[in-house]
């Protein structure tokens, strides 16, 4: 009887477990920044309102922003969490579903009330989406 409970017990956290490893974000709006043929960026677009999920799903490797067009990165590398007195920041190496090389970062800005936010950084570009994390439903 107690290897039973034992065995539930174990069940129990490897579920949770599993589950903790997704996070869904709710999108409020993007910006995107271009850089020049001179090599600049150039200056933040209007921000633009849109509502949209983001799924990070750190078991299967890979970050989904659930936009018109469907954009899967998957993730390469995971970097060390990054803390300053502003905020932190968790990077990944990541592809897309291009193929193309991209760094794709989620920000907690303490210095603006705990906003988070989505930069997706490619040689020519930068996507910044703002998120809010969004609850499992019990």
């Amino acid at each position: 009887m107690k290897s039973i409970k034992y065995l539930f017990l174990l069940l129990f956290f490897s579920i949770t477990v599993a589950q903790a490893q997704q996070y869904r974000f709710e999108t409020s709006g993007f910006m995107i920044s271009q850089k020049s043929n001179k090599g600049k960026w150039g200056e933040w677009s209007k921000f633009n309102k849109t509502k949209m999920v983001v799924l990070l799903d750190a078991d299967k490797n890979r970050i989904i922003v659930y936009s018109e067009a469907i954009q899967l990165f998957t993730i390469l590398k995971y970097y060390d969490q990054k803390d300053s007195e502003n905020g932190n920041v968790v990077s990944f190496q990541c592809l897309d579903n291009s193929g193309v090389n991209c760094e794709v970062s989620i920000f907690t800005r303490k210095d603006k009330g705990n906003l988070k936010q989505l930069y997706i950084y490619y040689n020519d570009r930068i996507i910044a989406y703002n998120l809010k994390l969004l609850k499992d439903k019990k």
